[in-house]
């Protein structure tokens, strides 16, 4: 059973700059509620009993989110609002579930998973990209119920234009299970439209197996200096780990640019 979730929020920002050379991404509100919470939500409701953010120094401010305790019971001993007191109550009921550990250099998501090493108890736990959210159905379930019942790993996916497959990681299926569900045979990493295997492309949603650790232990930088999270899955499924592509039913919001993060406030709205 998947228990723990883990959540890589040491990323910059560089797309949503200046907003975040000050404040952190996942802090800015979607429709009135910070996106982390959207995000926590959807693994609180999946069955998830722990998550570990993934955080650096400068972006602390997220931790300090959870922890301003002070703050609360002084407005709320000065002021006794039912909208604090209730605002108060659900941090309160997140900050029981997280833990945190640091990434203080930017050296890619694979290095990222990398530090939650040796907080991760079972054989396999739940990744989510915060700038991915999925409203209306929850795809975290949805690939945890696939994952009970092939036993396998499970990557997030979903169909785009062909004309940007560059944009994205593309799946090559080895064999279609049903019509939501396919075994995958690789991920190719932004590849010419020419030479995409499909148009399925990787969103942020990831059940990994814990044998993945001693990959990033010993895999060596890829493009830009990074440890590539991409790289050890393909070699993964190279030494024939079982991954399927689930292609979710929910929305799919891009918050991680600002027209994408203002058109999710928009949608959300509408929703």
């Amino acid at each position: 059973m998947i228990k723990q979730a883990i959540i890589p929020l040491a990323g910059l920002g560089t797309r949503l700059l200046p907003l975040t050379s000050v404040f952190a991404k996942e802090l800015l509100p979607i429709n009135g509620k910070p996106g982390i919470e959207y995000i926590l939500d959807e693994c609180i409701d999946a069955g998830i009993k722990e998550i570990i953010f993934i955080i650096s120094k400068k972006k602390e401010i997220i931790k300090k989110y959870f922890y301003n305790d002070s703050f609360y019971k002084k407005i709320i001993k000065k002021k006794n609002d039912q909208r604090v007191k209730k605002a108060y109550q659900k941090i309160l009921k997140y900050k029981k579930m997280i833990k945190f550990v640091y990434q203080n250099k930017p050296l890619g998501t694979g290095d990222a998973v990398l530090k939650t090493k040796n907080l991760i108890k079972d054989n396999h736990f739940l990744m989510l990209l915060p700038d991915d959210l999925i409203i209306k159905n929850n795809c975290s379930k949805s690939m945890i119920k696939i994952h009970r019942k092939y036993k396998s790993s499970v990557m997030a996916s979903m169909r785009v234009e062909r004309k940007t497959v560059s944009r994205w990681g593309i799946f090559k299926f080895k064999k279609k299970l049903n019509k939501h569900n396919s075994l995958i045979e690789d991920v190719i990493e932004k590849p010419l439209v020419k030479n995409a295997p499909s148009n399925k492309a990787v969103i942020g949603r990831y059940i990994l197996p814990k044998k993945i650790f001693n990959l990033l232990l010993n895999q060596k930088p890829g493009k830009g200096g990074e440890i590539h999270i991409t790289d050890a899955i393909q070699k993964l499924i190279k030494d024939k780990e079982k991954f399927i592509a689930h292609n979710f039913s929910g929305k799919y919001l891009d918050c991680g640019t600002m027209h994408g993060y203002i058109n999710s406030t928009l949608e959300i709205a509408r929703s």
